[in-house]
């Protein structure tokens, strides 16, 4: 059982007025450095949450990007059913289904459409998965879309670590009889206050463009499959254990590793984290992100330290990861198709900076 406290801290968005505060949840692997063990109990029990319920039920769940794409990942494998997470990358030669995330620096989330069309005669309910409900209005925008499109034929349900609906919004989901699951329910009207309070006095680094050729070991492991498309959930994980096992060939465990996954590329990561861990070795894991979140030294801040990166899937974007440190091993993990460099390049002179030379990048590929 989970209490507000273990899960929750509050951080400040970075320029963003439609709402000034982050929630970071500390064990969920995305922002903080987690010891995977402790990801996975905590997404086992919300997992936990729906097995009962659904058992005659064909189910799809969908995980919500960024933050809770391990989430489903991990709860669609315990639970059982088709699985796939809404995207924010240019999937090329596929149609889509649109909506809006108001709240986020990124608005624009879409789910492919063409693999929804090819199975939905084949799904009871549609499950969605995410870190956090705060309003419920994001998940509505895109159950309004699906049930006018296929009118009649689905059942919905959400499941988050933390749920913030007030009763207003409970009572929306409740007349439209849409079940509700999730381990902490959340007070947020004091948590602008809370990310007021705290002064943007942490370390930012920006990481140079010179190229890390020669500073990190490479390697490529092909039976990728995206998540961003309709998968099978056994067959993820299956997927996933022969990248471990491709890895685990060519790793040299270390009293400590860090893993990183890539933005929406987060359940890879922590699963071959969590092999590792098994072996005996002092594992953490996070990924780097799009959300630019401010940082602060106080040590009740959960976020300390930013490093700006370029993305490893689109040069032009940004992207960050949050408070690095040194580690024996550092294996980065991305599912990126792209040959650009510029990416990898900023990571790892940002690890560097951080005090690591021991750095492999495992490239997951068709």
């Amino acid at each position: 059982m989970y209490r507000e406290e273990d899960l929750v801290k509050i951080a400040r968005r970075e320029n963003n007025n439609k709402r000034k505060y982050l929630v970071v949840n500390k064990l969920q692997g995305k922002h903080v450095p987690v010891k995977p063990s402790d990801a996975f109990k905590m997404f086992e029990e919300l997992a936990d949450s729906l097995k009962q319920e659904y058992t005659k039920e064909r189910l799809l769940l969908i995980g919500f990007t960024e933050t809770a794409t391990a989430i489903g990942a991990a709860v669609a494998i315990s639970v059982g059913g088709k699985y796939m997470q809404t995207t924010r990358e240019m999937i090329p030669d596929v149609g889509y289904l649109f909506f809006s995330e108001v709240h986020s620096h990124a608005t624009e989330q879409k789910l492919v459409k063409d693999d929804i069309e090819g199975t939905i005669q084949d799904i009871d309910r549609i499950i969605f998965i995410e870190d956090e409900v705060t309003t419920g209005n994001t998940i509505l925008n895109i159950i309004n879309i699906l049930e006018k499109l296929y009118p009649g034929s689905l059942h919905f349900s959400i499941a988050s670590l933390l749920n913030g609906m007030d009763e207003e919004a409970l009572e929306r989901y409740r007349q439209r009889d849409i079940h509700i699951h999730y381990l902490v329910k959340t007070n947020h009207e004091s948590y602008t206050q809370i990310a007021e309070n705290y002064e943007n006095n942490g370390a930012y680094k920006k990481p140079n463009l010179q190229s890390a050729e020669g500073s990190y070991e490479e390697m490529t492991v092909s039976g990728w499959l995206d998540a961003r498309r309709m998968i099978d959930s056994a067959c993820y994980k299956d997927a996933c254990a022969d990248l471990w096992k491709a890895i685990e060939k060519e790793l040299e465990i270390s009293a400590s590793t860090l893993v990183i996954g890539t933005e929406e590329f987060m359940y890879p990561a922590l699963y071959v984290a969590s092999c590792i861990e098994e072996k005996g070795s002092c594992v953490k894991c996070h990924s780097t992100t799009r959300s630019p979140i401010e940082v602060c030294k106080e040590e009740g801040y959960p976020l300390h330290c930013r490093y700006e990166l370029k993305s490893l899937y689109d040069k032009e974007r940004k992207t960050f990861i949050y408070d690095l440190a040194k580690y024996d091993n550092v294996l980065i993990i991305t599912d990126s198709q792209s040959e650009e460099k510029t990416g990898i390049d900023t990571l790892v002179n940002g690890l560097k900076l951080a005090g690591n030379k021991k750095i492999q990048l495992v490239r997951w590929r068709k």
